[in-house]
Formats: structure tokens, sequence, C-alpha cells
């Protein structure tokens, strides 16, 4: 075992030396090589990202939402609907939601109005997002005002700004006591936007689910599992967006791997040729240029994704960011959270490392078999 490790070291030893006599076109291989992998790496890690703020944002949220259709819109929702689900075996607690939206012609973006789930705003009190902060210029202590449904005008004095660490969620949001909510929207008492229920155990949701749907089959019910579902999609979707944008990239790639497995230049076939007559065997040829493969694609990838985990986490991935977030006009200040995942990882190795390392072998192993001095002409 000794000596077999001696061999591999003095072979990676005359790899490095021979990739380096021949460094401007290695450099610029590895230039290239090191840029798809980034590319790809970029993509990847900034959706899993996405999909994990998604799973952290919806963990607290309500195992179902209720909301009610006529003529298949959205309805306002009766209280009595708050007591018929109630009642409902699994259900452990109901509330009346009220939220919607506003279009401010001031800045042309829209904002989420919200009655938070605690009575903690006064009438006359607002908590804002920092992306509305932003666009009207507003700090604690400012004043805002809206025209309501009515057409007329009602203003509020900022109390405080939601947290930066919410930004993702609570950029547009808008929290308001539920008498301005009422009377801004024109929404009379005994109505609610939507209702939300807990259930006591996960694997009652979808029988929950359908209890509710014959007991009022004028609702549907939307599952926190189906939210995820969807977030994932929509994520997935996009990546697969700028991956088709890449295609170019990959395309390049591949007539590359594609070149190296066609056959090898007349310096390389001489090269080969000079070492097979000074007496190495053919093993060790292929084991050589094996590693010249494998020593290329290796530091490409690592190159190429510790430069993309950099440009993603520390850079907030400036490149990919509008495309993979979507656009708005108040657009979210969102720091993603260093996040690694085996099987995406394993997955961007073996479709970049492997298939230039296995190029190598078959023209080399055909080179390596003839005699040297027919390779050498």
């Amino acid at each position: 075992m000794t000596s077999w490790w001696r061999r591999q070291r003095y072979l990676i030893d005359f790899t490095l030396a021979s990739l380096w006599r021949h460094k401007g076109k290695n450099l610029g291989l590895l230039l290239v090589y090191s840029l798809m992998v980034f590319l790809l790496a970029s993509v990847m890690l900034f959706t899993q990202s996405l999909r994990r703020e998604a799973e952290l944002l919806l963990q607290g949220a309500p195992e179902i939402s209720l909301q009610r259709l006529v003529a298949g819109r959205h309805e306002l929702m009766p209280v009595a609907y708050l007591d018929s689900v109630a009642g409902i075996r699994g259900v452990t607690a109901t509330m009346g939601r009220l939220w919607g939206y506003y279009y401010d012609p001031a800045v042309r973006a829209n904002y989420t109005l919200m009655v938070p789930p605690e009575a903690s705003l006064s009438r006359g009190e607002i908590s804002i997002g920092a992306g509305i902060a932003r666009a009207r210029n507003l700090n604690p202590g400012d004043y805002l005002s809206l025209r309501s449904s009515r057409g007329q005008a009602m203003t509020w004095r900022v109390r405080d700004l939601l947290p930066a660490e919410a930004e993702l969620v609570s950029l547009d949001l808008m929290l308001l006591a539920e008498e301005d909510f009422r009377e801004f929207f024109g929404i009379a008492p005994g109505f609610y936007t939507d209702l939300v229920l807990r259930v006591r155990h996960p694997r009652e949701v979808r029988t929950v689910a359908e209890k509710i749907g014959k007991r009022l089959p004028d609702t549907r019910p939307i599952l926190r599992e189906e939210i995820l579902r969807t977030y994932d999609a929509l994520f997935s979707w996009r990546e697969g967006v700028l991956f088709l944008l890449l295609m170019g990239a990959l395309l390049a790639f591949a007539i590359l791997a594609w070149d190296r497995a066609s056959g090898l230049s007349a310096a390389e076939k001489r090269e080969i040729g000079i070492l097979k007559a000074i007496g190495w065997e053919t093993s060790d040829v292929i084991q050589m240029k094996f590693w010249e493969g494998a020593v290329i694609s290796l530091t490409a990838f690592l190159l190429g994704y510790l430069f993309a985990y950099g440009h993603v986490f520390y850079g907030r991935a400036l490149i990919f960011a509008p495309v993979l977030k979507g656009w708005a006009v108040l657009y979210p200040d969102f720091y993603p959270q260093p996040l690694v995942e085996a099987l995406p990882l394993a997955t961007l190795f073996f479709f970049t490392v492997f298939p230039y390392a296995a190029a190598n072998i078959i023209p080399i192993w055909r080179v390596a078999t003839m005699d040297p001095d027919r390779v050498m002409r």
C-alpha cells in the first residue's frame, strides 16, 4: 500500500508539472470551467436558501386557512362560519382574520393591510414595514394618510417599524387596529376576510379539511403543506428558467467534454508516445491523464462553488436575485442564511466533475495501447 501511495504521489507531481508547462491553455480552461460551476452553484444555493426561508416562515402558520368563495371569487366570511368550524373534532383553535390590499398611487405600489392577532394597536396607530417607510420616507412618530374605500382621507401615526429580520414578508405590510381596518375598507362587524384553524394532530389535517368541505360547501380549505408545495414549485420553476438561460454555458461545457473524448491533440499524443518509449506502462499513462483531468475539474469545482457561496450568502446573489425573488416596486433587502445541502451538492459535483474527468480516459486508453513509434509519427 505504501508503494502504491508513493507511485500515485509521483504521478500527481508529474501531472502538476505537465499542467504548468501548458499553463496558458490550462488556466483559460480552468477559468471557463470555474465560471460554469459558479453560475450553476449560485442558482442552486440561492434557490435552496429561498426554499428554506419559506419553510421557516410557514412553520408557525396555521394548519388550515379557510376562504369563502362566491362565483369562484374570494368573499367575506360571516362570523357564523367561525362557530360552525369550531365544533369539528380535532380543531383546537379558530380565529377570524382581517387583511386586504391597497394600491398607493403616490409610490405606485401595493400595500398589505392587516389587523394583528393581538390587540396591540390603538385607533389612529399603525406599524409599517421597511419598504413602506423607505418609499414614503416615514419614521416612528410621523403620519401617513391614505384614501379609504369611501374616498375619505384617513391619517395614522406611525408607532414603530416592523423588524428588519422579517423584511421578506413585512416589507409592504401595514398593521392597524380592527376599527380602523373596518372603517377604511368599509367592512361591517360580523365579517372576516378568512378564518384560520389549528389542528391537534398533523395526521388529522386532511380529515378536518374534508369535514369542513361537507359542512360548509361554499368554502375552500387551504392547507399549510399545500402552500409549501406551491412555494417549492414556484422556486423550482424560476430555477429552471435560469438554468435555461444558462443553457449556452452548459452546451459549451458539453462540447468541451465531447472534444476531450473524441481525441487528443498531436502534442498530447507525442507526449504519451515518449512516456511509453522510456518505459511507462499503459496503466501509468492512464492514471497520469486521469489525475490531470481530476486536478482541473476538482480545482474548477472548488473555486466555482466557493465563489458562488460568497456571491449568494455574502454578496446577496446580486446577479440572480431579481429573477428568483420576483419583481416588485417595493423590493425586500433579503440576506440569505448560509445553507449547504448534501444531495444538491453531490448532484452538482457529479454532473460537473465526472463528465470531464471521465472524458479523458477513452482517448488516452486508445493512444496508450498503441506502439510508441506509431504514436510519435
